[in-house]
């Protein structure tokens, strides 16, 4: 897959939380997900906490300020979680600020986290999850050449009650040969 070039990911700054708390804290960015909206204490705890995680040996976090290069401008958090190091298998997840939303900003992030698992992690499988009904998510796993593995039940608690999620993935051979 041809990586575009309106975004780069970049690690995490502490001074990244304003950015991230612009979206983080409205209640249309988290409703597919058990967190938020969060308070400025929570934004600055995840933000700490990621850039905690870049120091950890071996590293398996791999959180990333989404930066859209025109303007210089966070627009999101891109993340791989190395799930399973002897397996190689890591975890993509996303979140872009709702003004940023149809503009394929999510899809060019989720490239690049392909790139970094299969080209520098030499990872062998990479998923993904998301709530059934965020068709937006759905789209960019789908444009991502990932594979709709199925439903995992009730595996997610949300703040009112439990939630199925969707599990998606891609192998490294067939990303190769996208």
């Amino acid at each position: 897959m041809a990586i575009q070039q309106r975004i780069r990911l970049r690690e995490l700054r502490q001074t990244d939380w304003r950015s991230i708390h612009s979206y983080a804290g409205l209640d249309i960015s988290c409703r597919y997900q058990p967190w938020g909206p969060n308070s400025e204490e929570d934004t600055l705890k995840f933000v700490s906490q990621a850039i905690r995680d870049t120091k950890k040996s071996p590293r398996s976090r791999f959180a990333f300020a989404v930066i859209e290069e025109e303007k210089e401008k966070l627009i999101g958090v891109a993340e791989l979680n190395i799930r399973d190091f002897g397996n190689k298998i890591g975890e993509i997840g996303y979140i872009i600020h709702p003004d940023f939303w149809s503009s394929g900003y999510a899809t060019e992030a989720g490239a690049l986290l392909l790139h970094l698992g299969y080209t520098v992690l030499d990872l062998h499988r990479i998923y993904a999850t998301c709530h059934p009904e965020n068709s937006g998510s759905l789209r960019v796993l789908e444009k991502l050449g990932m594979t709709k593995e199925g439903t995992m039940r009730e595996d997610l608690k949300m703040k009112n009650g439990w939630r199925d999620s969707l599990l998606y993935s891609i192998l490294k051979h067939e990303w190769a040969g996208m």
